[in-house]
């Protein structure tokens, strides 16, 4: 069946016609694979993301006088998905006709329940069952004469279906070609989703958070949970909101409502323990903290949970998910100030239980079940089963961990408490994130978490240096959502290997090949600096302290650092010429990262020759010296192309396009913030360029050069 598309990107030909791709039995035993068992090592002729259970793959039909999209029945949530499929078809070029067409030639899609008599049908003409595990959220494909049918019993399984159904129609325009598989498919875990965090720099738009939701439900996640410090303006409250840089009441009721739409439940995060700082240097809320205008509530005061109720019964009357989140980690400063005798007393894991047994007990007439961050109860394991059984745990850690991560998950789940888990995308305080250490810390702590009977994921993504671009995650994102969705442990190469075809509609290669190059540049990072390709090298003056310190250990990799982010840019320069690739501003914030982390291997670069240049330069300059000898030199540090007007050069590239990044997801809010320190560092090295100039015009005038370090020069490596 395939010798008619030997070159289409999403088809292997190591799959034959008519071939099965099973994760549990055969389609004959029909039998329901639980959460917890291990998927097989499969190859697929169909690169999808999650990949489904089972799949059986069929002759690829063209579509070239477009498709037909049929829903049966008028159910409005069906209706709604088969309008979001219609919406998806046209952006990318290709055709549709509704139900009544009289194009009865065109393939077609039809979405219907499993209540149909038609369903029944179909379902027993193939041979398929429709399992009690799968109706929450389950769907199967069926392949019909001229197309495929999606039945489901529920409107998410419709939905989800659909979903796939967009990935089984590969390409665009007339050119595009539907795979009309057989499918059945279910998911791992009840709730996959992401943390988002909207408190430490970037706000991000409506208009791009609705962005993030539909993205979101089409890789079937179904949880999104913004986080808040001081990001959403109370109206009971308002003071620590600043000016278009926090959500309103309309903002958040509009992307509730709109989200519902798509499936995906939105959990508000409101931190109600640490993590305050934005709201306790009010001088109006400053008593309530532990220490002066510090970053913690202090246990006891009575103003705290009158506060905290304001605040969560104001996001309760708006959210109609039936969960929030009250953060409780990283409570550094508790017993350092005003509950210093009553820790002494007590032990820090007394107080901080009793503590957010009273938020629960506070927010219990809402009616919400709530999430609190499990890092500091799970190190006091006897104390947990305390907490109330209606909690929510959701342990958390970044790393990837040999040892597995039941430890995290143990304490909660052994005290009878449901938990989530929450690796994180490694987006922190990074030039761009790093995937080395996010995709192996979701893949084991998402497996673990199924394995011990975690009912939810909620992958993180953090902006702790107030620089993270989302649009730079997603590649940590979508394998979140795999990981979450398929049963076990989600294999790392055969999401690298379907990535860059499914997201980007990438024919090429190119982009999860670029995508491996920024892995490289990590891992030599990595080799040499235990902050791997943290933010502050990018910022880091080379010819401070510690920019020598670093330097040291920098030179011995720079060469390969920078050959590995310039062959991502050509990679994405490549599939960019290729053909048009889908979500481009995540093509950009690609490119960006890579243009960022050549810099840092020029910037060490070139700081080195100048040093270099100007020792020369100083040993050139003697009595018998020409002004040829000494400015050949010269021209290599401060000139049209001179190292100095070339880091400037460097700095200035990327403001502009981080600048362009920021504006396609963010609010303005903020920014200036960043470019502030692109300003600096432009200043810096034109500020150096012009010195160096006029050194060079001294040893014009007066045959004498300054010392390098009235030049802020360090001594010659």
């Amino acid at each position: 069946m395939l010798k008619n598309f030997p070159n289409h990107p999403r088809v292997s030909l190591k799959i034959a016609a008519g071939s099965i791709v099973a994760l549990s039995a055969a389609f004959a035993a029909a039998q329901p694979q639980t959460p917890t068992s291990t998927p097989a090592t499969i190859e697929s002729a169909i690169k999808l993301l999650p990949q489904p259970r089972e799949l059986r793959d069929e002759t690829p039909l063209r579509l070239t006088g477009g498709i037909r999209i049929i829903v049966e029945g008028r159910d409005p949530a069906d209706l709604f998905a088969g309008k979001d499929l219609r919406d998806s078809l046209k952006d990318r070029a290709i055709a549709t006709q509704e139900a009544g067409s009289t194009r009865r030639s065109s393939p077609s899609v039809e979405l219907m329940r499993l209540s149909s008599p038609t369903s029944r049908q179909l379902l027993d003409h193939a041979k398929l069952t429709f399992d009690e595990a799968m109706k929450p959220e389950g769907y199967v494909i069926v392949p019909s004469t001229n197309g495929l049918t999606v039945i489901a019993a529920t409107a998410e399984g419709v939905f989800y279906g659909a979903q796939t159904v967009k990935q089984l129609i590969v390409g665009s325009g007339p050119t595009a070609v539907l795979y009309p598989a057989t499918i059945r498919d279910w998911p791992a875990m009840r709730y996959r989703g992401m943390d988002d965090d909207l408190s430490r720099g970037p706000v991000p738009t409506l208009a791009f958070q609705k962005q993030q939701v539909r993205t979101f439900a089409a890789y079937k996640l179904n949880v999104y949970s913004p986080y808040f410090e001081n990001t959403y303006r109370y109206d009971s409250n308002p003071l620590p909101a600043a000016p278009d840089g926090a959500m309103t009441r309309a903002d958040y009721t509009e992307l509730a409502h709109y989200a519902e739409q798509f499936h995906v439940i939105i959990v508000p995060e409101q931190e109600a323990f640490g993590h305050l700082h934005n709201v306790l240097i009010q001088e109006k809320y400053a008593d309530l903290a532990e220490t002066p205008h510090g970053s913690v509530l202090a246990p006891g005061n009575a103003a705290a949970l009158p506060l905290i109720k304001q605040w969560f019964t104001e996001l309760a009357a708006v959210t109609p998910g039936p969960f929030m989140h009250i953060g409780g980690d990283e409570t550094f400063e508790l017993g350092k100030g005003k509950t210093h005798d009553e820790v002494q007393q007590r032990g820090l894991g007394p107080v901080y239980i009793d503590f957010i047994k009273q938020i629960s007990t506070e927010l219990k007439p809402l009616n919400k079940r709530i999430l609190f961050w499990g890092d500091v109860a799970m190190n006091e394991p006897k104390l947990v089963p305390l907490l109330p059984k209606e909690m929510i745990a959701v342990p958390w850690t970044y790393e990837p961990d040999p040892k597995g991560f039941d430890r995290y998950i143990q304490p909660f789940s052994q005290a009878g408490m449901e938990t989530w888990v929450a690796p994180g995308v490694s987006n922190w305080s990074r030039i761009y994130p790093d995937n080395n250490i996010a995709l192996p810390n979701i893949q084991g702590f998402i497996r673990d978490g199924q394995r011990l009977g975690s009912t939810g994921a909620l992958t993180t993504a953090w902006n702790d240096d107030g620089e993270g671009l989302f649009n730079q995650d997603w590649y940590g994102v979508l394998f979140a959502a795999t990981a979450s969705w398929q049963p076990g442990e989600s294999s790392i190469p055969r999401f690298q290997q379907s990535y860059g075809e499914v997201f980007h509609d990438d024919a090429t290669g190119s982009i999860d090949e670029a995508q491996r190059e920024l892995m490289a540049a990590h891992a030599l990072l990595a080799s040499v600096n235990e902050s791997d390709a943290n933010d502050s090298l990018f910022w880091l003056d080379p010819w401070s302290v510690d920019g020598q310190a670093a330097a040291i250990k920098l030179r011995p990799i720079l060469h390969d650092l920078r050959l590995h982010a310039e062959r991502a840019l050509e990679l994405i320069s490549k599939a960019q010429a290729s053909q048009p690739l889908r979500e481009p501003d995540v093509i950009a914030a690609m490119e960006l990262g890579a243009r960022r982390i050549d810099a840092v291997g020029l910037k060490f670069q070139f700081s080195d020759e100048i040093i270099d240049g100007y020792a020369k330069a100083m040993k050139a300059s003697g009595a018998t010296a020409t002004r040829k000898d000494v400015d050949s030199f010269f021209y290599g540090i401060t000139d049209t192309n001179g190292r100095c007007q070339d880091l400037r050069n460097a700095y200035s590239l990327t403001r502009d396009l981080y600048e362009q990044a920021w504006l396609k997801e963010n609010r303005p809010f903020w920014l200036h913030n960043v470019l502030a320190r692109y300003d600096l560092a432009i200043q810096l090295w034109t500020k150096r360029g012009y010195q160096f100039a006029e050194a060079q015009s001294q040893w014009h005038r007066e045959h004498t050069l300054p010392t390098p370090a009235a030049l802020g020069l360090p001594a010659a490596h």
